[in-house]
């Protein structure tokens, strides 16, 4: 059965962008006056929490405060979370987290072969724009038939609501389709959504168990970032291409979906 559908995350699996979120997050706790600073260590424990509110909900329950003050702060979520959305695009215009090697390429592979694109990601849809925009033009929003964002879904990641909301967008079902992930919370959601899905971690999900993903790679691969003998299965291949993509697909029984 070929692909007739990519179904990409975005932050950490199209860019690794979560040092900039990181470094957007403490940027807009100043501005709100508040002596916060995550650090690369905390805020890769925060990482357990999907969406960038929830994050900082997270955070201010582990404060252990008064329950006066935690109630002033989490009405304070929305704006800070507002502020660190602009300071991100600014921080993401200016050139902050290229792209991560064989992104570009495989989608201009899956482009030129008239496999569609869509995005599920729990981040919103302002951060989707500010990446795509700043790294593939502001005409590359149109290339992404299916926009499954963080705002628009009840559950965020493990759950499979945002994958479940891509695929009806695209009416189609999971069996056509290849998500791509770095994070477990990422993996859960595809796969319980039915999807065939590829992991290429980052130096924040490092370590997670992503044993159950149907393909694990360093990244997807190109000239300067070669995947020679980094799985078996791609032959000596120095990236994970379109077609190899194809065959590996085809290779695995799955389910009908429903």
């Amino acid at each position: 059965m070929s692909i007739k559908a990519l179904i990409f995350d975005v932050d950490g699996t199209i860019a690794d962008t979560e040092e900039t979120h990181r470094q957007a997050f403490n940027a807009a706790f100043l501005e709100h006056a508040l002596p916060w600073d995550w650090s690369r260590q905390e805020y890769a424990e925060l990482l357990r929490t999907s969406g960038g509110k929830e994050r900082v909900g997270v955070y201010i329950d582990a404060l252990r405060l008064a329950p006066q003050e935690a109630t002033r702060l989490k009405a304070m979520v929305p704006f800070i979370h507002g502020s660190k959305t602009r300071i991100y695009g600014e921080l993401i215009a200016d050139g902050r987290a290229p792209l991560r090697p064989g992104v570009a390429r495989l989608i201009g592979e899956a482009r030129a072969a008239g496999v569609r694109l869509a995005i599920a990601s729990t981040t919103t849809s302002a951060n989707i724009a500010a990446l795509i925009s700043a790294q593939f033009g502001a005409d590359a929003w149109n290339w992404f038939e299916a926009l499954a964002c963080g705002d628009v879904v009840a559950n965020k990641k493990p759950a499979p609501d945002i994958y479940i909301r891509a695929l009806g967008m695209l009416r189609l079902p999971a069996a056509d389709c290849v998500a791509f992930e770095d994070s477990v919370n990422g993996l859960r959601s595809a796969k319980s959504a039915g999807l065939y899905t590829v992991v290429t971690p980052t130096a924040w999900s490092e370590g997670q168990d992503f044993s159950d993903a149907d393909l694990l790679l360093r990244s997807l691969g190109d000239a300067a970032a070669s995947l020679a003998g980094a799985d078996a299965r791609l032959a000596g291949g120095a990236c994970l291409t379109l077609a190899r993509l194809q065959q590996l697909h085809a290779a695995v029984a799955r389910p009908a979906a429903a």
